[in-house]
């Protein structure tokens, strides 16, 4: 697992995407035509998300869970070595067991 020196705000996580799959059939794509994966591993997490009345709700998921979520969901950011998603906790679709 990724150390990150990128701490989310409010309800947001950082999430590293899992490697994509390989075909076994051979067939080779153009890295711009194959889909990302929308699976990873939740490397930092925000305190929660706070109410209109102040109050924090603590987050659902914490570092170290494998998600699912959306496809188009936040915002890619790339380091030197790896490829980060920065998305809201809503669009976690479900945590993986």
């Amino acid at each position: 697992m990724s150390k990150t020196k990128i701490k989310p705000l409010g309800n947001r996580v950082i999430i590293q995407r899992n490697e994509a799959i390989t075909s076994k059939g051979g067939i080779l794509l153009p890295e711009a035509a194959k889909e990302k994966p929308k699976q990873g591993t939740v490397i930092a997490t925000g305190p929660g998300k706070t109410d209109d009345q102040g109050k924090l709700h603590p987050m659902d998921v914490k570092e170290g869970d494998q998600v699912l979520f959306s496809s188009y969901a936040g915002t890619e950011y790339k380091t030197d070595s790896e490829e980060l998603v920065i998305l809201s906790e809503e669009d976690i679709l479900a945590i993986i067991k």
